[in-house]
């Protein structure tokens, strides 16, 4: 059984995940559809930057995150001052940070998906008198449905697993932004407190597990309705 700060770090890990994937997943279906349907001068330099995450060190991005989106950096002041807003030290911040690292592998999986929709049944609904935009949800839409489930998931377990960025940008406070892999971190630091460390462990690694085995499960659903369809 989990103690009381064991589950607290498992709920808000899930609360920060949750929130952070939720938010991208908009725009990593916008960007996914850029990537994969536009050409324009400077593609490979935005392509980079959305993927550059995947190669950087996460202390790195927590770090870019702190002298731009911290209390004193150049957008978190104007928000703190504007708008009372601050992601400073609060899960709130922990949600952006672990959005900024996962974003890539959901970007990817539904740019994929996207590149594997057929572009007849697109031209086929437009010389029938559908707008773009009805085209894209009423067909384009669906048919990226498994790798827009398979994005999100990726995106969901790396969100919970995410370590670097976090306590860069937000620290490591109980209760606020003490996610799983930091209280691991605590309990590592903490002598005797090697059986709560093994005890999160072994939750992490059954979540990824579990996020592996949904995202393949409902990707095969999705393909299955898609080919019946």
């Amino acid at each position: 059984m989990l103690t009381e700060y064991e589950l607290q770090a498992l709920l808000l890990s899930l609360k920060i995940a949750s929130v952070a994937v939720f938010f991208s997943l908009p725009l990593g279906i916008g960007c996914a559809w850029v990537l994969a349907r536009r050409q324009f001068w400077g593609k490979s330099l935005f392509d980079g930057l959305i993927h550059l995450p995947l190669v950087l060190p996460p202390v790195v991005i927590g770090y870019l995150l702190l002298i731009t989106m911290g209390r004193q950096g150049t957008i978190g002041k104007l928000l703190y001052e504007w708008f009372g807003f601050s992601f400073s030290f609060s899960w709130r911040g922990a949600a952006l940070a672990v959005a900024v690292v996962s974003f890539p592998l959901m970007v990817r999986s539904i740019r994929l998906a996207l590149e594997g929709v057929d572009k007849k049944l697109e031209q086929a609904a437009r010389t029938l008198g559908a707008s773009p935009m009805r085209v894209f949800i009423t067909i384009t839409l669906p048919l990226m449905i498994p790798g827009i489930l398979t994005g999100t998931i990726l995106a969901f377990a790396r969100a919970l697993g995410e370590f670097g960025a976090t306590i860069t940008f937000v620290s490591n406070i109980p209760g606020q932004t003490q996610t799983i892999p930091l209280a691991m971190y605590s309990f590592i630091e903490t002598p005797g407190a090697e059986s709560e460390a093994a005890r999160l462990c072994v939750v992490a690694i059954i979540i990824a597990l579990l996020s592996l085995f949904a995202s393949e499960w409902l990707t095969r659903i999705a393909r299955k309705r898609l080919g019946a369809a």
